[in-house]
């Protein structure tokens, strides 16, 4: 009895360790459970209000400048703001900011449609740094808290205590910007005489949610000849953007069609750099400073070309194979670059997310085919005619047709180093630049201007004809492996492009002045 009175203790002290040490174990796992749970739940309220809103919410971990909440007026580092209007709040005042809150209106809804004008859609607090006063003229948004109003339309700002009446109620006139603003009152009054066909109008076109012809269909109803479309993406989401511009055309919406221009957020970014727009775009410059370029820029013609790829067969039962062609075609080791790129990128899309790890990927399949000369012997077996004329090749690994200045991410190919006279080379003059290579080390050599492309001539139609084996060919950074053929390319239409005459890089300002030479030369001889 004695030693049972002393295990006793123990006992009790043992079950009270296991206890605690349960409850340190458990306690914290219940805790996590109950703050995921909770997370969870509040993440999906957020989802369903940004679903259900007519704001553009979005997410941020960390605004960009001092931020205050527009309902509860308490600094923000986190939050949601709409990208639409420019509302910022925070997680806890979501619902109530997108219940009282009103954003952008596309179609005006009041007797203010009817009148063909609109007051200011005022928004209080987190104006933009450096946004001067229209009564006063001195600096807003200089106190640290939710003060002075700002106009989500013509981007006018307004102190507290300069707000008047009248202001309230003085009639927008859409600022800087008012020429690409469709105003709301506009297609109020559209949709009143189109009462049979009521359309659904977006703040923003998502192509990767929407076609680009239903995109397009808002040109049909605003002036002719007036609508300037900004395309964001790379040259593959141009060209798309351009093949429903034709479907305009055929369907007899000719008065309609837009002028593009381009924000290069491609990997290669040719045709943008023919067209002045850069070659690659990553937040540097302001948009207010892109929409100032697109109202400036310049309306010029860009050549569009059919390709057609007959395949070998059987009586020719084959369907042709048709193309729309606006930058270049070749055979040869570029399509082969281009054709293992895009079946890794099919594979694991999520590597390539980067313009940086792209072109690694394109130097690393680049480096590969210099020791390997898969595209070797390529004029034993094709034959080439431009405009029906035969043309003897010289020993080459790649035939490249050039319908613009720029190839493979930023070389002037047609031009090489630079050094040698050249007949001019236009992306508007119907003709078409065919140059061959001797593989992937010399397209490294020309890209460096240490040399200069096999120059095989300037057609308006080119034919190749492709005899044996399977060989990698491309349209537009489109790749597939083609067996025997007949590639015809013939002209197609014009598409209305927008020129951007920026500042030159040293690349461009060279090439003019070579150009300016060759054409003294001429004139001279002439």
């Amino acid at each position: 009895s004695t030693a049972q009175h002393r295990t006793a203790p123990h006992q009790r002290f043992r079950s009270a360790l296991v206890f605690w040490t349960l409850c340190s174990v458990i306690l914290p796992v219940l805790i996590t459970l109950w703050c995921s749970f909770h997370r969870s739940r509040r993440q999906m309220l957020i989802r369903d209000i940004f679903y259900k809103s007519k704001h553009d919410w979005h997410y941020t971990d960390l605004f960009g400048q001092p931020s205050y909440c527009c309902v509860c007026a308490q600094h923000v580092l986190r939050g949601t703001f709409c990208s639409c209007c420019g509302l910022r709040v925070c997680e806890g005042c979501l619902k109530k900011a997108d219940q009282h809150f009103l954003c952008k209106e596309i179609v005006m809804r009041s007797e203010a449609g009817a009148r063909g004008s609109m007051p200011h859609h005022w928004i209080r607090g987190n104006v933009p740094l450096c946004s001067h006063c229209v009564v006063c003229k001195q600096q807003c948004g200089t106190q640290p808290k939710l003060c002075d109003y700002r106009c989500v339309w013509c981007q006018c700002t307004v102190h507290d205590e300069c707000m008047l009446d009248c202001l309230k109620i003085e009639e927008c006139t859409f600022g800087e910007f008012r020429d690409l603003i469709i105003p709301p009152y506009y297609l109020s009054t559209i949709d009143q005489m189109r009462k049979d066909k009521r359309t659904d109008y977006e703040k923003v076109f998502d192509l990767s949610k929407i076609t680009p012809a239903k995109a397009l269909q808002l040109c049909s109803l605003l002036p002719c000849n007036a609508v300037r479309v900004l395309v964001c993406g790379g040259d593959g989401t141009v060209g798309w953007v351009l093949d429903a511009i034709d479907e305009m055309k055929i369907k007899g919406q000719e008065h309609f069609i837009p002028q593009v221009a381009i924000l290069p957020l491609g990997t290669g970014n040719d045709l943008s750099n023919t067209l002045g727009w850069g070659a690659g775009y990553a937040g540097e410059v302001p948009v207010e400073q892109i929409l100032r370029n697109v109202m400036e820029a310049d309306g010029i013609v860009l050549d569009r070309w059919k390709v057609q790829v007959t395949s070998k067969g059987y009586y020719n039962l084959r369907k042709p194979k048709v193309f729309t062609m606006n930058n270049y075609f070749s055979i040869g080791p570029d399509a082969l670059m281009a054709l293992n790129f895009h079946a890794h990128r099919e594979k694991t899309p999520s590597l390539f997310s980067s313009r940086i790890i792209n072109k690694a990927v394109y130097f690393f399949y680049g480096t590969k085919d210099c020791l390997v000369q898969e595209c070797k012997d390529l004029n034993k077996k094709v034959e080439l005619e431009l405009d029906g004329e035969r043309i003897e090749l010289p020993n080459l690994e790649g035939i490249i047709v050039l319908n613009i200045g720029y190839w493979g991410g930023g070389c002037r190919l047609w031009e090489g180093m630079g050094d040698e006279p050249y007949p001019l080379a236009r992306h508007d003059d119907g003709l078409l630049e065919v140059v061959g290579v001797h593989g992937s080390f010399h397209c490294a050599q020309i890209q460096v201007k240490l040399a200069n492309p096999v120059r095989l001539g300037q057609a308006h139609t080119v034919r190749l004809i492709l005899k044996s084996s399977k060989m990698p060919m491309q349209v537009d950074g489109e790749p597939w492996a083609q067996g025997p053929c007949t590639v015809t390319i013939t002209h197609k239409t014009h598409a209305l492009m927008l020129y951007h005459s920026g500042e030159q890089t040293d690349d461009d300002a060279s090439s003019v002045s070579e150009q300016e030479h060759v054409r003294e030369q001429t004139d001279e001889d002439v």
